[in-house]
């Protein structure tokens, strides 16, 4: 599945080719998730404001798009403004988001166009601020014929309020179509989520070090491997995803069955004895 647009590995840096050099194509995840943490604690640190934090986070966005759309990563999806964020953090400060998303669509859409992403969004988007809601309708129609990278960012986001809106969707189709519920099954489910469109992700990378997913893709994320990085976002580049994705090659996914060393008969007479 992985995507058919040209790869442009003659753009990555030197350093993100030498680790892109040692990965095996055959074994490339169709799709990343990522959870951007850390921009607040990166300002701290340099006794910035929390803005500042926000501004470079907006950066790492970009350019970790650029290397994933070189090394033709399918999907990327990035979790940019949870549900909990616009319900319990400052509102000047969820201005700033709203803002700075806007800023965001409108200063790189032109580089989304020459690197071949397109845009997209999940999320209880219909309740963002309508002159925001404008500029993703129009930074979407501008990209959607584009057939690289598709980056999809996460605003208004939250793993259960996804599902039960999914729920509430399946409900009103089981009533017009006369099924019963309990005839429901986890295909009804999905078609229903916000990402029915796209696989689930193959890797979900987490920057600041925080072991938790925070309300991020719960159904999608089932049999995801999972990358920590100590790393803030804002200091986060395509190089560091190109790390993950190498360590991601080095495990073995097993979807709750066992490696081929581990898998060994078991007699017929084996004794119980617990």
């Amino acid at each position: 599945m992985y995507s058919t647009a040209p790869l442009r590995v003659n753009e990555l840096s030197a350093e993100e080719r030498g680790v892109y050099e040692t990965l095996d194509p055959a074994r490339m995840p169709d799709h990343v998730a990522i959870i951007m943490d850390g921009n607040g604690r990166w300002a701290g640190m340099r006794s910035l404001r929390r803005f500042l934090g926000h501004q470079q986070g907006a950066k790492s966005v970009q350019l970790v798009t650029e290397t994933a759309s070189r090394i033709g990563l399918p999907w990327l999806t990035l979790y940019a403004f949870s549900l909990e964020n616009n319900l319990r953090r400052p509102r000047a400060e969820v201005n700033f988001l709203m803002r700075l998303l806007r800023s965001y669509l409108e200063n790189n859409v032109q580089r989304m166009m020459d690197n071949n992403v397109r845009i997209r969004y999940i999320g209880r988007t219909h309740e963002l601020p309508t002159e925001v809601q404008e500029r993703m309708q129009w930074a979407a129609e501008e990209t959607r014929r584009n057939t690289g990278t598709t980056l999809t960012l996460a605003l208004n986001y939250g793993g259960r309020s996804e599902m039960v809106d999914a729920f509430r969707a399946l409900a009103a189709e089981m009533a017009r179509t006369g099924r019963k519920m309990e005839d429901a099954t986890e295909e009804d489910v999905h078609r229903h989520l916000y990402t029915a469109h796209m696989p689930d992700p193959d890797l979900l990378v987490r920057t600041s070090g925080e072991m938790r997913v925070s309300n991020y893709l719960l159904w999608q994320i089932a049999y995801t491997e999972i990358f920590v990085t100590e790393r803030y976002w804002p200091d986060f580049r395509g190089v560091h995803l190109l790390e993950a994705i190498a360590a991601y090659q080095r495990r073995e996914r097993r979807y709750g069955g066992l490696s081929e060393a581990e898998a060994e008969p078991i007699p017929e007479d084996a004794q119980v004895t617990a």
